[in-house]
């Protein structure tokens, strides 16, 4: 008996008209699965085995497949995998926090090749934009220093700060920077980097980060609780991340909670900005993330007395997010410490009844993810290579239109 692996992979369609749609298929399938026979992605594609060769040799020219060595199952014939070739696509993640603005260079796989990190000094964008497109100069130099060819294969810089975009807020409310948000930040970047710009929330860019190479990868329908300076919820939902209709969907933080006769945000409760309140910290101290896990490793009493408070918090999220969206499982990342979030995963336990307590499950309802401060900059570079190469339905539309 033959031993078939099952392949995670999205459908093709053989209808004229679709070459778009199916390359990204191609893509994403490899990408998910690893390494692939065209017989295997024909399968998992629902493509004939002429389209298949077909988009397996465009690309290949593209220089985005290979092929790999000859495979022997059983007593056919050997079969060839291919996979991705890592240096066949490259953009730019840019984070821009309150004190901090990070950027990464990725592959087509997402893995980081290069990261820098810089202090952003007060008087918002006016000052911090030069920092900003300096760091990214700098790590595309860097890049090109490592892969000659890295500018000519640089398919975009994705942005990610913190929202929600577009709403009015008081002006010195800390967990929104209003100021860069009011500022004309993509036409700043795109004509001082002359790359195509994205931007999303943090939330999204961590999500972004784990579905491409964390605990959501290969899974269709996640939500990713991101723990940061604030609260967000990440949605990837039918495997493609959603944004909502002004980018916006899944600020979680700002749900009202209630408690003594008034409301108060969720993020005010439970997010890292709420503990350095607590632990009457600088956040803008570089040492700070390293200090505070130090102190969650060691069970320091102070910090336990914030976990206890805001698991209570995060339990009631993650209950209404499973009422909600029906998710295959909850991830909390972020850029909390590990040590940090290992508590807040045993305090938040035991879960709420929801729908999703249900025997037969596959995934466990609540999970870590990336806890790193470097995921949400990771994310933000997995959005132009998303854009680039993941499957949409809009793809097909272009073909049609």
């Amino acid at each position: 008996m033959n031993d078939v692996r099952p392949i995670r992979a999205k459908s093709g369609t053989n209808h004229e008209g679709t070459s778009a749609h199916n390359r990204r298929v191609m893509i994403d399938a490899l990408r998910i699965n690893g390494e692939l026979s065209r017989a295997d992605l024909a399968r998992a594609t629902w493509l004939t085995k002429q389209t298949v060769s077909n988009i397996i040799e465009e690309l290949e020219r593209d220089g985005l497949v290979r092929s790999q060595e000859p495979v022997r199952k059983g007593r056919g014939q050997p079969s060839t995998p291919y996979g991705l070739v890592p240096e066949g696509a490259f953009a730019i993640g840019l984070q821009i926090d309150r004190h901090v603005t990070r950027a990464v260079a990725v592959d087509l796989i997402g893995s980081v090749l290069v990261r820098a990190e810089a202090g952003l000094p007060p008087g918002g964008p006016s000052t911090g934009a030069k920092v900003i497109l300096d760091l990214v100069a700098d790590v595309r130099s860097k890049l090109a220093g490592i892969v000659q060819q890295s500018e000519k294969r640089m398919v975009g810089l994705g942005v990610a700060m913190p929202g929600p975009f577009g709403v009015a807020g008081s002006g010195d409310d800390p967990w929104m920077m209003e100021a860069w948000q009011k500022f004309p930040l993509l036409e700043r970047l795109a004509a001082g980097t002359g790359l195509d710009v994205g931007l999303q929330n943090d939330a999204a860019a961590a999500a972004t980060a784990e579905r491409m190479v964390g605990a959501a990868h290969g899974v269709d329908h996640a939500v990713c609780l991101f723990v940061g300076y604030g609260i967000g919820a990440g949605l990837i939902l039918n495997g493609e991340l959603y944004r909502g209709a002004n980018g916006n969907a899944g600020e979680i933080g700002m749900a009202l909670l209630f408690a003594d006769g008034k409301s108060t945000p969720l993020e005010h409760r439970a997010s890292l900005a709420s503990l350095y309140q607590h632990l009457s910290a600088d956040p803008a101290d570089p040492d700070l993330h390293a200090r505070i896990n130090d102190l969650a490793s060691r069970g320091d009493p102070n910090i336990q007395t914030w976990i206890e408070a805001a698991a209570v918090d995060l339990r009631w999220s993650i209950h209404l997010i499973e009422t909600v969206f029906d998710p295959q499982t909850v991830i909390l990342c972020g850029s909390a410490p590990e040590a940090l979030v290992k508590r807040l995963i045993a305090a938040i336990g035991p879960l709420l009844p929801s729908i999703a307590d249900r025997p037969g499950r596959m995934l466990p309802r609540l999970q870590p993810g990336m806890a790193d401060p470097w995921s949400v900059a990771i994310g933000a570079a997995a959005g132009p290579i998303g854009r680039a190469f993941d499957p949409r339905f809009a793809a097909i539309l272009k073909d049609f239109l």
